[in-house]
């Protein structure tokens, strides 16, 4: 459910659990400002940014710097999932990413689940991504990796940077909790654990990656419920031979749902997601509340004989995927999305794929990911933009194709590494909601 939430001018955290009464727990303390919308500079940037080579770009540019003049509280969107939370500047999956997201607006936040030696439920986007997102490296765990560092004998320089590996159900859940969340980002051509780590792109951030507080599936739950947001987790494919230590594909997926019910969170707060559609099936014949609303997850780009422009390439078809009880499909955005460099004046030059055209018509709902993932713009190349790079220039043209995604294919959900902008966005289009 959208709520208007007054607005704060700065976000000052710190202050705010400095006013907060004394009586008020600090976790509660925290919560309750995390849940102030705030946009930040973002947004705006990304307005100046925009060009004005057609009359939609124009008139969307004129539209959305009136939004940002408006003396206005800024409301928490529906429209807006926290992709890792916040983790174009935060640690993705920690405590900290999650309230920065709760904090842009997102009303949605996500938990990728995976589990621990000792069959743990945690948040990590990856099983085995622990060398890549945490400090473990530089910890006695960093033994216990299915690839562990390994050093010269002479020179002590580290000598397999490439091949590292270290994965949830390498440790337990307590060992799990020891460590520190980072900005995602390895090193590996490093000769050091120290370069190794020094791995975040350059035009995200080290400025919040002091302190990132992982999370176990359950915590997400229980901050997500003092957010007052909703929930999509995400089943991640295991790393380790299933059955792990006794858990079936089947009990992985069941305990996922499972931890919902124990916290009492009404299925209709949660979309559970997954790439397996297995899983989504599952969900659909065991969890039927929670697998109403599941999402399933299409990567088969990675599939040779899969050409998101060739529907005789796809299988199961849109259809096929509508009659197996699947209500949501989240591809990554440039699969909707396709270019018209001849798009006159009175054109887009960005417009819906045929695979988005077909979706819809099949009666499917569409999410999509990930909006704020790719660097700056300016550069060619980048994977999320691929079926629009020739008709974009720079930064504001995420906010076209953030429009094209809205209003010509009709995205349900965007999920964001900056949450802002999409809120920013979703509250100047539809500000009557």
């Amino acid at each position: 459910m959208k709520r208007m939430i007054p607005t704060l001018t700065l976000c000052w955290l710190p202050w705010l659990l400095a006013s907060a009464p004394v009586s008020a727990a600090p976790d509660d303390a925290v919560a309750a400002a995390a849940s102030q919308v705030t946009l930040g500079p973002r947004p705006l940037a990304l307005v100046q940014a925009m060009g004005e080579d057609s009359q939609r770009e124009r008139d969307l540019k004129a539209r959305l710097l009136r939004c940002a003049t408006d003396d206005r509280p800024w409301r928490r969107s529906d429209f807006t999932i926290g992709h890792r939370g916040a983790p174009m500047q935060f640690p993705e999956h920690t405590r900290e990413s999650y309230l920065a997201a709760a904090q842009m607006g997102a009303g949605t936040i996500e938990c990728d689940v995976t589990f621990t030696a000792d069959q743990a439920l945690v948040c990590r986007h990856s099983q085995c991504d622990l060398h890549a997102t945490t400090n473990i490296l530089e910890t006695d765990l960093a033994r216990k990796c299915s690839v562990p560092p390994a050093f010269d004998p002479d020179s002590g320089e580290l000598t397999n940077a490439a091949e590292v590996q270290c994965c949830t159900s390498d440790i337990t859940l307590a060992e799990f909790k020891s460590l520190q969340g980072k900005m995602e980002g390895a090193n590996t051509e490093a000769r050091s654990v120290a370069a190794y780590l020094d791995g975040t792109p350059g035009w995200r951030t080290d400025l919040y990656a002091d302190r990132g507080t992982l999370m176990t599936h359950a915590e997400s739950i229980a901050l997500f419920q003092a957010l007052g947001v909703r929930m999509t987790p995400e089943l991640k494919a295991p790393s380790v031979a299933m059955p792990f230590e006794g858990m079936s594909q089947a009990d992985y997926a069941q305990k996922m749902i499972d931890e919902y019910e124990a916290a009492g969170v009404p299925a209709s707060e949660v979309f559970p997601q997954s790439f397996n559609l297995e899983d989504v099936h599952y969900w659909i014949a065991n969890a039927p509340a929670f697998g109403d609303q599941a999402v399933y997850l299409d990567d088969r780009y990675d599939l040779d004989d899969f050409d998101h422009r060739d529907p005789s390439s796809w299988s199961p078809s849109m259809e096929e995927l509508a009659e197996q009880g699947v209500k949501i499909l989240a591809p990554p955005m440039w699969m909707l999305l396709a270019a018209d460099p001849g798009a006159d004046d009175g054109e887009s030059r960005i417009v819906p794929s045929v695979y988005a055209e077909r979706a819809r018509a099949a009666g499917l709902d569409l999410i999509a990911w990930s909006f704020e993932r790719s660097g700056p713009l300016t550069r060619d190349g980048e994977w999320y933009h691929q079926t629009t790079d020739a008709v974009i220039d720079g930064n504001g043209d995420k906010l076209l194709t953030l429009d094209v995604l809205a209003r010509d294919v009709g995205v349900r959900g965007l999920f964001s590494d900056w949450p802002a902008t999409v809120t920013f966005y979703d509250n100047c289009m539809t500000p009557e909601a």
